[in-house]
């Protein structure tokens, strides 16, 4: 049990430094609900950091968004949450640990579906 499916060896969770949630929406359909969202996540996780809006398109993000960062202890209760009240948005959560490409490719969980990212302008991308 002491080994992944790759064969490596585990990965030790304290690695992970923070967590970030990117919430995406459409400025003219889902920008209200995004808001409300938004609203609701400050109200109920004060300890959490609501990011800018990001109606133009900003680093790996194909499509407008904002960015909740939040502690590590703050996962177990946050994710349940978020999976129940994301008003039908898609949610990109990953963690931080310090190579934003695996964080964004291998280590992500996405809430809503799967959308496409502009991986080249991670750290930690591969060159080629």
């Amino acid at each position: 049990m002491g080994a992944s499916v790759t064969g490596t060896d585990p990965r030790n969770p304290d690695v992970i430094d923070h967590f970030h949630a990117h919430v995406y929406y459409d400025p003219a359909a889902s920008r209200e609900r995004a808001a409300r969202l938004r609203e609701r996540v400050a109200e109920a996780f004060p300890e959490a950091t609501l990011g800018r809006w990001h109606d133009e398109l900003v680093g790996p993000h194909l499509r407008s968004m904002y960015q909740i960062a939040f502690p590590r202890a703050l996962l177990a209760s946050f994710l349940p949450w978020l999976m129940l009240n994301r008003d039908g948005l898609t949610v990109l959560l990953h963690p931080g640990t310090g190579n934003a490409y695996a964080d964004h490719t291998a280590h992500a969980a996405w809430l809503g579906g799967t959308l496409p990212l502009r991986l080249d302008v991670l750290d930690g991308a591969p060159k080629g």
